[in-house]
């Protein structure tokens, strides 16, 4: 097997982790806030079904191996600059708390090293808008309007009933919902990476016909998973302890529209961001209740977050891209994204760091409880 796909391989693997690592809030926050189960358990669970999630269905990936370039006219190394524009993209956001997308950093970084290296022609535009952007800018709108919807059908159902008893059926319900919640969060966005991985092979050995192998089936699932865990337990004690409340009713109507949301989009091939579907489906579950709990301002973050995150991981991509060209370009640029890693490593505060990571949630919940 060629080195280069080797490492192109080992960066994808490692993208799939740090989405994982990203977007653990995404699949827990609901669930531990209403306290339907301890923080612990909701990691450990959300990892496996994040594992389990990601054998479902595979036309997320093929849109991505397929459906965004060309496949026969990319390299390796336009694959590897992709890869670490969409990293850098993802932790830059991470440490500031920017709510972006992994989705759209890894579509950005592979468009924009792809156009530097040859052209705006390789691109399928077609597909990319109406395969990644427009459904991405509707997701967090379905969300939002779906947990609407649900909440207002839960309060006819149990209008009866006292509030006591109705939060314990919902806190028992939101193990199944939480639990779809994580385990279609591994069905849309694990694909991503094995449908990268397949650009790879298919980059490395054109003659071939390729489908998506087993082994990066289960790679890929196990990276997302990993990351899942590890970045859950940094954020335990945030969610645990400092997490506004939601109602179970609210909880359960925003995380079954998550699900059902991306559960359709994964149907149809559609890369859409968990993170902005989440955040949609929370406001919605508020705005059922109080027009007034829809925080405005967190939306207009989601949608600069959309607006500048395929771009701004396209410039990093096309940057790194042409790092590949100098001699020795490839090594000089795992080199150097090798330093950058460290670095953010090495000069982290986890503290701040993990109110950063669930500040835009934590502002959603405040304005999505009952008042």
């Amino acid at each position: 097997m060629d080195f280069t796909l080797v490492i192109v391989i080992a960066v994808a693997l490692f993208f799939d982790f740090t989405n994982g690592f990203h977007d653990t809030a995404n699949a827990i926050a609901t669930i531990v806030s209403t306290k339907a189960v301890p923080p612990k358990v909701a990691v450990i669970g959300a990892a496996i079904l994040n594992f389990l999630g990601a054998f479902v269905s595979l036309h997320v990936a093929t849109t991505i191996a397929k459906g965004i370039v060309i496949p026969e006219a990319i390299t390796l190394n336009t694959i590897l600059a992709g890869l670490i524009g969409a990293i850098i993209w993802n932790l830059v956001t991470w440490r500031v708390g920017l709510p972006s997308s992994s989705s759209h950093a890894l579509i950005g970084g592979v468009i924009g090293s792809t156009v530097m290296a040859l052209g705006v022609g390789v691109i399928q535009w077609d597909g990319v808008q109406a395969k990644v952007l427009l459904p991405s800018l509707i997701s967090p709108f379905l969300g939002m309007a779906g947990a609407a919807v649900i909440l207002l059908l839960i309060f006819k159902i149990v209008k009866k009933y006292s509030e006591k008893s109705i939060q314990k059926v919902f806190r028992r319900l939101q193990l199944l919902s939480g639990g779809f919640v994580a385990f279609t969060h591994g069905t849309n966005d694990a694909q991503k990476t094995m449908g990268i991985i397949v650009l790879a092979l298919i980059a490395a050995y054109p003659s071939t016909e390729w489908d998506v192998p087993l082994w990066v089936i289960v790679s890929s699932a196990t990276a997302m998973a990993l990351g899942t865990y590890i970045g859950g337990w940094r954020i335990i004690q945030t969610l645990g302890e400092k997490i506004t409340k939601l109602t179970p009713q609210q909880g359960f109507a925003a995380e079954t529209s998550t699900a059902a949301t991306l559960w359709l989009t994964s149907h149809y091939g559609l890369p859409v961001s968990t993170t902005h579907t989440i955040s949609g489906s929370i406001l919605g579950a508020g705005a059922a209740v109080n027009h007034r709990a829809v925080n405005w301002r967190v939306v207009k973050h989601i949608l600069i977050a959309w607006v500048i995150t395929i771009p701004s991981a396209a410039i990093i991509g096309g940057i790194a891209e042409l790092i590949t060209r100098l001699p020795n370009g490839t090594g000089i640029l795992v080199l150097l994204f090798t330093v950058t890693i460290l670095t953010i490593y090495v000069t982290r505060n986890w503290t701040r760091e993990e109110a950063a990571q669930i500040k835009g949630l934590l502002s959603l919940l405040r304005r999505g409880r009952l008042k």
